[in-house]
């Protein structure tokens, strides 16, 4: 491991561990928060458990946070690494770097530091385009790869502008996210507003915890740069959209696991990833919408077993 990692300050506050809301029972016996700094950007990680790596990426507007009702199950069995983002949560918030190129290194750079040259990734929202990023341009550093919930632009099918009301309700922020600057200037102090309405839209029928969503909400209202932060990533889609035309000519060849819930993607998922990787498996969830990890804990958890049995028995 990277000995400058023992000379940085334990994060603490909301965002951490120590700092973060109604988790499990036992969640700090397990886990813990702490900073990597992996040269050009400190990183915020929550680790834990024992046996072969396992990298979670989160989606948008989230942060690790949003594992957590996966990660003590999961401890048993893999070293859990759950990320903040570049741009998200307590990790440095850049002006720049927001493409999937430089977010999978980012990656690449934090399994380095924590010792983990090969491991196992999961991706969703924004996190599957950064983990199938990072699996594309790094296949000797992934086993197995999952991801749920998310196009991979430049590879789907961009959606059109006209849709269907309850379709266009979920999907319009990913206009409204790339603008330069007047999305922050209308969100900001409109947080709870523009945020609470995200995540309501996305959930279908099962509605996140009200202290969950609060707690997201405040923690992207907490700065200006927390809200900026949130953006950059869509911002930076030309550019991963331009990545993403290269890497479609180099196939996945690792075993893909593509979720989608049935109230939000669906099939779209396996659909997507089936135009990127040869061996795909999918799973749509009955009764869930688009924040998987939050709304079937215990239905993803016993896919992601079975899928990643091989992986952590081979190691």
């Amino acid at each position: 491991m990277n000995s400058s990692v023992a000379r940085l300050p334990t994060p603490g506050g909301s965002g951490s561990v120590s700092g973060a809301p109604h988790l499990p029972k036992g969640f700090t016996d397990t886990f813990t928060s702490r900073y990597i700094d992996t040269g050009d950007l400190r990183q915020h990680v929550v680790t834990g458990g024992e046996g072969p790596p396992l990298l979670l990426v989160h989606g948008w507007p989230q942060t690790w946070y949003a594992w957590r009702m996966l990660m003590p199950a999961l401890a048993r069995d893999f070293s859990v690494v759950a990320v903040d983002q570049r741009g998200i949560g307590l990790s440095g918030k850049p002006q720049d770097g927001y493409d999937t190129g430089t977010l999978a290194n980012d990656l690449v750079a934090l399994m380095d530091a924590l010792g983990h040259q090969r491991f196992a990734l999961y991706g969703t929202d924004v996190g599957m385009p950064i983990a199938y990023a990072l699996a594309a341009d790094h296949p000797d550093r992934v086993d197995r790869l999952v991801v749920s919930e998310a196009p991979l632009p430049g590879i789907s099918p961009s959606p059109p502008l006209f849709l269907p009301p309850l379709l266009n309700e979920r999907l319009w922020h990913l206009a409204f996210n790339q603008l330069p600057k007047v999305n922050e200037q209308l969100v900001t102090g409109r947080e709870e507003i523009f945020f609470g309405a995200e995540f309501d839209a996305s959930a279908g029928t099962k509605k996140l915890p009200a202290d969950a969503v609060r707690y997201y909400i405040e923690t992207l209202a907490a700065d200006p740069d927390h809200l900026r932060g949130s953006f950059e990533f869509y911002r930076a889609i030309p550019a991963t959209s331009a990545q993403n035309e290269q890497r479609k000519t180099r196939r996945l060849t690792l075993p893909v696991l593509a979720i989608g819930g049935a109230e939000s993607s669906g099939e779209g998922v396996g659909n997507t990833m089936k135009l990127a990787a040869d061996d795909v498996q999918t799973l749509v969830i009955p009764g869930c919408g688009h924040w998987v990890a939050e709304q079937a804990p215990e239905e993803l958890l016993a896919v992601l077993t079975a899928f990643l049995a091989p992986y952590r028995e081979s190691t």
